[in-house]
């Protein structure tokens, strides 16, 4: 949310969620606005002159911009997982033995085509495939929204409607120009789509045909979007260097300052060793006039990082450091690293996907009518886990999905 990811500017960062990691645990739902339909046709008629402008004919945009819109969209601008999720919860889900296994698989099954992609770019196998498992858990889940409604929706309706309304043209042209075959195209309630979540103005301005079938397809081209994605990360305004780290988990020394923390407080890591940051598993850091940050993202007892200008390519990606961190570390353990070593800081850490569906399967045990085990933690689920945490008298009460309300369950309380 890309998130809206792929983002590619600044203008989106914070808006890109996309589907493939909303496997965070989905908020309480909220009022849906009622739709004007006469503002609405106002709107479009004005955004037929941008499309004009762009080379899209009048008949072309009046074909492709008939839609309905959908005001369900208009509460998700506010209510992003990578931003509103407590960190712990937020990498349990996304980083868990089941997408490594499976990124692991994928790293196997295409191989030649990522050591081309590396060959090409310069960005390794283990980060894309990374980027592909967050995104949309390896093409499995890309979004079941239709973008045209979507986009014309936000193009016209709450904030941020001049980035949605170019996003909306740059749709219609990637539609018309043929890049985007199909109309009916879905991805996120943002508009971002594909393998690994593109948005509209970055898929036209980013998207590579890697596989040389004379079209940029990065919803049922692998060899498109595995490389689209390398090339996103290479022209990032970071830009990626190659053979180079992201960064490291550290040990912090004591006493250490919190507010010399910060992606963009960087010193050299001369500096650093110098004021005691040391590697976690004693390793080596780079040389000592590179430049790094030292995050802190849950406090000083939790895990901390230094990182180097590779992970700010990463953080392009959709700006939130959980989803970055989501990124480098799951990239850290499909090159066979066994996770962080610094427990978060709370007694009550996040859930795998395994354990969400476990946590579901006792819930439907108990009679709680959540729909099927499937690991996403919606309204239901929410509604049931709270319902179960006054029972035991578990506090908070806030439904949330932990290890606390699971080995509560699991000893039969």
């Amino acid at each position: 949310m890309p998130r809206f990811r792929r983002s590619a500017s600044a203008a989106v960062a914070g808006l890109l969620l996309c589907t493939g990691h909303v496997a965070a645990q989905t908020p309480p739902p909220v009022p849906v606005p009622a739709v004007d339909m006469d503002a609405f046709a106002r709107c479009m008629t004005g955004i037929r002159s941008d499309a004009a402008k762009a080379g899209i004919p009048p008949a072309a945009f009046d074909a492709l911009a008939d839609v309905t819109p959908d005001m369900s969209v208009l509460p998700l601008l506010d209510s992003q997982p990578e931003f509103t999720t407590p960190l712990w919860d937020y990498l349990a889900g996304l980083v868990d033995d089941e997408r490594v296994a499976d990124g692991r698989a994928r790293l196997a099954e295409h191989r030649a085509l990522l050591d081309r992609v590396a060959a090409q770019y310069g960005v390794d196998a283990e980060t894309v495939v990374a980027v592909w498992g967050v995104e949309s858990d390896y093409g499995r889940i890309s979004g079941k929204r239709p973008l045209r409604v979507s986009l014309a929706t936000l193009a016209c309706n709450g904030r941020r409607q001049p980035f949605f309304r170019s996003e909306f043209v740059a749709l219609l042209k990637l539609m018309h120009d043929g890049d985007l075959r199909n109309r009916d195209t879905t991805g996120s309630w943002a508009g971002a789509f594909g393998h690994t979540q593109f948005m509209p103005s970055t898929y036209a301005r980013i998207a590579v045909d890697f596989d040389g079938d004379g079209r940029r397809d990065l919803v049922d081209s692998i060899p498109d979007a595995l490389a689209s994605t390398a090339n996103y990360l290479k022209r990032s305004r970071a830009g990626w260097k190659t053979g180079q780290p992201w960064g490291y988990e550290i040990k912090l020394p004591a006493g250490f300052d919190t507010a010399q923390a910060g992606r963009t407080s960087r010193r050299t890591v001369a500096d650093w060793t110098a004021r005691g940051i040391t590697r976690v598993d004693g390793g080596a850091l780079p040389a000592g006039n590179t430049q790094a940050a030292i995050l802190v993202p849950t406090g000083a007892k939790g895990p901390a990082f230094i990182v180097f200008s590779n992970y700010d390519a990463i953080f392009s990606y959709n700006a939130a450091e959980s989803y970055a961190l989501a990124i480098a570390t799951l990239a850290d353990r499909l090159r066979g690293g066994s996770g962080l070593q610094t427990p978060w800081p709370t007694d009550d850490p996040g859930l795998s996907r395994a354990q969400r569906r476990e946590l579901q399967t006792l819930l439907l045990a108990r009679g709680h009518a959540i729909g099927e085990v499937d690991g996403m933690i919606g309204t239901a689920t929410r509604r049931a886990i709270q319902t179960e945490q006054r029972r035991i008298g578990l506090t908070p009460d806030d439904g949330r999905a932990g290890v606390r309300i699971l080995d509560a369950l699991k000893a039969g309380r």
